[in-house]
């Protein structure tokens, strides 16, 4: 040990040995009082169907628990007959009266049909032609990010989860608003739009500061176009060159419509919600929903169907039989497979039971794109391994279950080129619009502070002074 109270090898001071000692022996003690608060935190599951409690805000039938009235979108999974049971129907997504089919396929030919998604959402009305124009004028003004941000907060702090970063970024434009906290619902809606406009810019500046500092990859930034759409110009942003054709904007301009909004009790509609009407500023709310949308049983499921498609492809070959493909995905219901949690990722929904249409809209736009890139054959796989395990589920599970749309999205955006990092993101870019939307429909429509209840089933106790303990 030198004079200075250090010890020579690693030159670790007696101070931080001891400071490490210490942090061991807390998380021991913190370990022990943890397996000892189970005695007396236990919640038997019975008591929550004893209580009435509906867990997940779930009705015994899998239907979800109504929370409030909204004009927005509505997601058709099932009706209900004449003595109030479910029964399943094929899957459709109704922005605004309007099914998601007939949008789509009216639009199939244009690259900002995502801004025209948005302005529905938003207003309630199909924009005609003036107004989508200086509707997509307007989000053009919003385009580029304030001075020294992209420095400041991109930059400079690179992180290594891009939500995250992603979260914070959208608080640090509180910074730049000169009345961050005016929640008025027209004032919410500038910058409500401002932040949808900024999203895109702030998801590639993102991942491409990333891949920069923890990559040690080449460091890419292009300024948006003013001229471009949404679509364009994330496409624009991700790229080194730049280029993309009309073909990959159409397709992710159709995920970014298809994402734009799915119902007001979705987990991150919901929770954007819930945070506005405590009155706080629409940048905490839309973070909040960042973090929700983060989760994997929320929009991080695309990156599991897609790293789960391609394990399964690399296990069996792209020739596989269908008997390979029932085999493959009874070992992962069996957890012998992938993640070994026994989860089919891209399969099965809260409320579509037939069939999820964004799946179905997907399918199509895939089959185009892989066409012209040459991907036929893996198209195929993904066609037939769908059929093969949507059978083998129903024949497991004894109940209806189709693909959902996180089983194609995965699969475009690899076809895009986009990788991993960027599918969640992508999600929050689209699903902004519907976060939106609802904020203003509860401002203007209810207004309340949401407060709901929940039952308190423990002991009653008297306190123990320290010295009797």
């Amino acid at each position: 040990m030198t004079p200075n109270g250090y010890y020579a090898p690693g030159n670790v001071s007696l101070r931080m040995r001891e400071e490490i000692q210490n942090r061991g022996n807390m998380r021991v003690n913190l370990a022990q009082a943890y397996g000892k608060s189970l005695n007396y935190t236990n919640i038997p599951n019975q008591l929550f169907r004893e209580k009435g409690i509906k867990k997940g805000l779930r009705n015994e039938d899998g239907t979800g628990v109504p929370v409030g009235l909204t004009r927005v979108s509505n997601v058709v999974g099932y009706k209900k007959d004449e003595e109030g049971h479910k029964v399943n129907v094929p899957g459709d997504l109704i922005y605004r009266g309007i099914s998601i089919k007939d949008f789509v396929q009216e639009g199939e030919d244009k690259t900002d049909s995502f801004e025209e998604a948005s302005y529905l959402l938003l207003f309630g009305y199909l924009p005609n032609k003036n107004e989508l124009r200086i509707f997509r004028e307007c989000l053009a003004g919003y385009y580029n990010l304030p001075d020294e941000f992209l420095e400041m907060s991109l930059l400079r702090s690179p992180g290594q989860n891009l939500m995250n970063k992603l979260q914070s970024a959208v608080l640090a434009l509180y910074n730049y608003d000169m009345a961050p906290d005016d929640t008025d619902p027209y004032q919410t809606l500038l910058k409500g739009l401002n932040i949808l406009a900024k999203l895109p810019s702030i998801s590639c500046y993102a991942y491409q500061s990333k891949v920069h500092y923890f990559d040690r990859g080449s460091l890419v930034i292009h300024y948006p176009k003013s001229e471009y759409s949404i679509a364009e110009n994330i496409l624009y942003m991700m790229r080194a060159d730049g280029s993309f054709t009309e073909s990959e904007a159409r397709l992710l301009d159709t995920i970014l419509v298809l994402h734009a909004d799915h119902g007001g009790g979705n987990n991150s509609t919901f929770t954007n919600v819930v945070i506005s009407s405590t009155d706080t500023d629409i940048y905490s709310a839309v973070s909040g929903s960042i973090g929700s949308l983060k989760g994997p049983r929320h929009g991080g499921a695309n990156v599991r169907a897609c790293e789960m498609m391609e394990a399964v492809i690399s296990e069996i070959g792209i020739n596989a039989t269908e008997a390979q493909m029932r085999e493959v995905v009874l070992k992962i219901l069996d957890r012998r497979f992938y993640d070994n949690k026994g989860l089919v990722y891209g399969f099965g929904h809260a409320v579509y039971t037939i069939s999820d249409p964004r799946a179905e809209i997907l399918r199509d736009y895939c089959r185009m794109v892989a066409h012209e890139k040459g991907r036929d054959e893996e198209c195929a796989f993904y066609e037939k391994f769908e059929k093969v395990a949507q059978k083998t589920l129903i024949e497991v599970k004894n109940t209806p279950i189709s693909n959902n749309v996180d089983y194609y999205s995965g699969y475009a955006y690899n076809m895009l080129g986009i990788p991993h990092d960027m599918f969640t993101p992508l999600f929050v870019c689209a699903r902004m619009a519907g976060w939106l939307a609802h904020n203003i429909e509860n401002k203007l429509y209810d207004g309340r502070i949401m407060r709901p209840a929940t039952t308190y089933v423990g002991d009653t106790a008297e306190y123990v002074p320290m010295d009797r303990r």
